[in-house]
């Protein structure tokens, strides 16, 4: 089980956009994340009238390493690691390891 899933609010903790905070949009392969705001870059488009497309300078959220984000905790307005713990029904569930509370 993936311990950082689509829709989680992580924070940055290394590398150009340190500090900054957003949503997990996808996960590559349980080791990249697509996240929202995060390592945006500016790309040339070319036009292409067949399917639409305008060409231009579009800006493009690239992937980042899942070891340069940490989970971010609501509760306490920090980052927070995670923990796998067992529920009553003998299923994983991610903890946050600070207050115990489970990952929404």
């Amino acid at each position: 089980m993936p311990k950082i899933k689509k829709g989680d609010e992580v924070m940055v903790i290394t590398g150009k956009d340190k500090g900054k905070r957003g949503t997990v949009l996808r996960v590559i392969k349980n080791e990249r994340l697509i996240v929202q705001g995060i390592n945006s870059v500016k790309k040339h488009q070319k036009p292409n009238p067949a399917t639409g497309i305008a060409g231009g300078i579009i800006n493009k959220e690239m992937p980042i390493h899942i070891s340069n984000v940490a989970i971010y905790n609501f509760e306490t307005s920090k980052i927070d690691k995670i923990k796998m713990s067992l529920d009553s029904q003998k299923e994983k569930k991610r903890v946050f390891r600070s207050t115990g509370e489970l990952i929404g």
